[in-house]
């Protein structure tokens, strides 16, 4: 019936696609990482270490890209959820001559772009346009067969591309090795770092000292109004931004009070999207108006409603698998919305039920599992809780728990120990140096901050007197004076 379109949709194809891109074959997993290489060098977060938001941003969107990359590698797949993502391209070309808006923060530009490809070869070429990346270089990877005809074209060796460095030399471009070795290399020593840095931090945390207590009073002034368990960030905004948040809080409080109300007791998080998440903390979205908050704030009891159907759906859950304990870790899993959570227990509920795979009643209480969408195969994590896949088959997954029971009481006792351990170093690091806070990112483990401490108590830091430290994976003096140093900061001579 519509035949006659099909010549219109292949000219259609060869005006956005590059010609080559017709002759070239599927792409392997390394030549994507590969092809990808420029991509990776713009957004990595070691780069920005002086920007931790930007940062945050862009590990958490290189992590979902890595699963969907994954994913579209993995045999039988079907169809994949559109994934928006959003990157901080860095600044490569000094003097850019395409037209492009200026760059938003110095240095860097915020990209926002939705995968919904199918093959690696159309994401790789996706995520390059959309960052205005060049393509070229893909032209003379290993994907490319000639525009010669395909029984001529000769066979490509399956080795990445090493171009010579007299290539970057005569081209003024930048070596994506030379660049990353450079910062392997030259690894600062913390001792270096505080002496280069810690004016600078004790300054701005010194002009921040104002803006903290005003965010401390409004915090309190609206948890006590509304009668909220906590007012939380989802990351790691400056003070002055959170305080304009409380501010517009506050101002929608004063308007409808009642409607807000109805979050008492509850625990409010300012992120990225609005809604009630996995754990029943209220979401808001910080690029969100006023209605969008108020819509939130009057569907409450449905959420109330649904959450408490949650509960019940992971205590079948549990009654079905021994007893084990079904839990959401937000530091360690996706963020997700109630309703998304929800979808993934049922449907994992679903396979249970059909299955009827024989554990014994109350075998495995005491233990715990999380839910995992993107994982084919259940593992155990060094903290002792299961990472179980939704889509996991019953039977393998009851063998997988019968034979790592014993592991995993070991590692959820060795978790407790070194949850113990973990706050009395803080506390004796936070004496010794007389800081005015020590934390971690959440994505520090207790093992690290242990090892962190331990070695830092070794030390005489006096720039450390009354400062703000925040153990993380880098460097960086944040805008209200916090000092970041990664946990496995070197000391001494600086190591190669």
């Amino acid at each position: 019936m519509f035949c006659h379109l099909r010549p219109w949709r292949r000219f259609c194809l060869e005006k956005i696609l590059p010609h080559w891109f017709h002759y070239s074959r599927a792409l392997s997993g390394a030549e994507a990482v590969n092809a990808l290489r420029p991509f990776y060098f713009a957004v990595h977060p070691d780069f920005f270490g002086q920007h931790p938001r930007e940062r945050e941003i862009n590990e958490n969107s290189l992590k979902r890209l890595s699963v969907y990359l994954e994913n579209l590698q993995k045999p039988g797949f079907k169809s994949l959820k559109p994934t928006p993502l959003t990157f901080y391209v860095r600044e490569t070309d000094q003097n850019p001559s395409d037209g492009q808006e200026p760059f938003s923060s110095p240095g860097f530009r915020a990209v926002k772009f939705t995968l919904h490809t199918r093959d690696l070869l159309s994401t790789v070429l996706y995520i390059l346009n959309s960052c205005s990346l060049s393509v070229e270089h893909i032209q003379s990877m290993n994907t490319n067969v000639h525009s010669q005809p395909l029984k001529e074209a000769k066979r490509m060796s399956d080795r990445p591309i090493k171009w010579d460095r007299s290539y970057y030399s005569f081209t003024g471009f930048k070596d994506p090795d030379e660049d990353l070795e450079q910062v392997s290399r030259i690894e600062t020593t913390l001792t270096s770092w505080l002496d280069n840095n810690g004016k600078s931090a004790v300054k701005k945390l010194k002009n921040s000292l104002p803006l903290r207590k005003e965010l401390d009073r409004l915090k309190e002034d609206l948890s006590n109004l509304l009668q909220l368990s906590d007012i939380r960030w989802q990351r790691s905004w400056g003070i002055a931004h959170r305080c304009s948040q409380l501010h517009s809080l506050g101002r929608l409080a004063q308007q409808n009070l009642e409607t807000l109300q109805k979050a008492k007791g509850c625990t409010i998080i300012f992120t990225d999207r609005s809604g009630m998440s996995a754990v029943g903390h209220v979401m808001l979205g910080t690029m969100d108006v006023h209605h969008h908050w108020t819509k939130l704030f009057e569907r409450l009891p449905s959420y109330f409603d649904l959450q408490r159907r949650l509960v019940l759906l992971e205590d079948q859950i549990s009654s079905l698998l021994g007893g084990i304990q079904v839990v959401y870790i937000e530091e360690l899993q996706p963020v997700l919305t109630l309703e998304e959570y929800y979808s993934l227990l049922n449907v994992f509920y679903s396979r249970l039920l059909k299955s009827r795979a024989p554990f014994h009643p109350r075998s495995l209480r005491g233990l715990q599992m999380i839910l995992n969408s993107d994982r084919y195969a259940p593992s155990l994590h060094e903290l002792g809780h299961f990472n179980i896949p939704v889509l996991c088959d019953p039977a393998n997954l009851q063998w997988f728990i019968h034979t790592k029971v014993q592991q995993a009481r070991e590692n959820m006792k060795r978790k407790e120990e070194l949850k113990v351990i973990e706050n009395e170093l803080i506390q004796a690091s936070t004496k010794k140096f007389s800081l005015e806070k020590l934390y971690k990112e959440p994505s520090i483990s207790s093992i690290q901050m242990v090892d962190c401490c331990k070695r830092l108590l070794e030390q005489s830091l006096p720039y450390l007197h009354g400062m703000h430290l925040c153990v993380s994976h880098f460097y960086s003096v944040m805008q209200d004076g916090d000092l970041c140093i990664p946990w496995n900061w070197k000391n001494g001579e600086a190591m190669k």
